[in-house]
């Protein structure tokens, strides 16, 4: 099966003031994109409906956050009902820094899912684990047991509107980027345990994009060409093994801080060049 490769731009608490927002619309709206390539992107909630109507129509725009409540006395929250009658598409949950600054479990991220989708919204959930628990080789399981909620609040069809977005922890702004190797197996293991906990067609059809000081230099080597080879097992040649592709779980990348640099059209565009 063949994943449509998926490009995020998550602006976080960025761009600072309205001239900047404008600029940086002025350049996704005036460069040539990848039409193969579903581009999303997050800005601040205060200029979300500003940037969806100035945006060029072939991408879309993503809230950050959202309870899981509709309505209510839930003072500074945005609901999923709202981002839907906006016609906001996405929706970012389970950030690290959610999960981290703001102390949100995964089983309220799993909540929060399941009342997203239920209002029609796609979710980019994030998953992934900090260095310490890294290098305790506990990568698979912390990564595990943030998706192990999510799988027993969804049904099997609600997949086809989640996109999974692994981001190690330790990555997320350091300038510290995964391996090649690294992103590949943890994106793996994330495609086996939805194999074993879902199902092995739900497995193949979702994207798992890598998230973690992306840049326009190192997305290539992350696995940007994946969408184009068919899974095949490496082939000893004359004392040497060449490979299909090292990348073949790796559908795409959620981006930060390049995410607010011209260099992001690059990133959309990698597979491209």
């Amino acid at each position: 099966m063949t994943r449509q490769f998926f490009v995020g731009g998550n602006f976080k608490m960025n761009p600072a003031t309205q001239e900047q927002k404008r600029a940086l619309v002025k350049v996704l709206n005036e460069a040539t994109i990848d039409p193969a390539v579903e581009v999303v992107v997050a800005p601040p909630a205060i200029y979300l409906l500003a940037l969806k109507e100035i945006v060029r129509k072939e991408i879309k725009v993503s809230a950050q956050n959202c309870y899981l409540k509709s309505s209510g006395a839930f003072t500074g929250e945005i609901s999923p009902a709202q981002l839907v009658d906006a016609g906001v598409p996405y929706v970012i949950l389970g950030h690290s820094e959610r999960r981290t600054l703001f102390h949100e479990t995964s089983a309220f991220v799993a909540q929060k899912t399941r009342a997203a989708l239920d209002t029609g919204l796609s979710i980019i959930l994030c998953v992934g684990e900090t260095l310490e628990e890294r290098e305790a080789g506990k990568t698979a399981q912390v990564v595990e047991d943030q998706l192990k909620p999510v799988v027993e609040a969804l049904k099997p069809e609600d997949w086809s509107k989640i996109v999974v977005a692994y981001e190690p922890v330790w990555a997320i702004g350091t300038g510290k980027v995964a391996t090649s190797a690294q992103a590949q197996e943890a994106h793996a293991n994330i495609r086996a345990f939805l194999s074993s906990a879902v199902s092995p067609a739900v497995a193949e059809s979702t994207r798992v994009i890598y998230g973690g000081s992306v840049t326009a230099a190192n997305c290539k080597e992350l696995g940007v060409y994946q969408a184009s080879y068919i899974r095949l097992p490496a082939v000893p040649v004359i004392g040497h093994t060449f490979g299909v592709c090292a990348q073949l779980d790796v559908d795409g990348f959620l981006v930060g801080g390049a995410s607010l640099k011209p260099e992001f059209v690059d990133i959309i565009n990698a597979k491209k060049a």
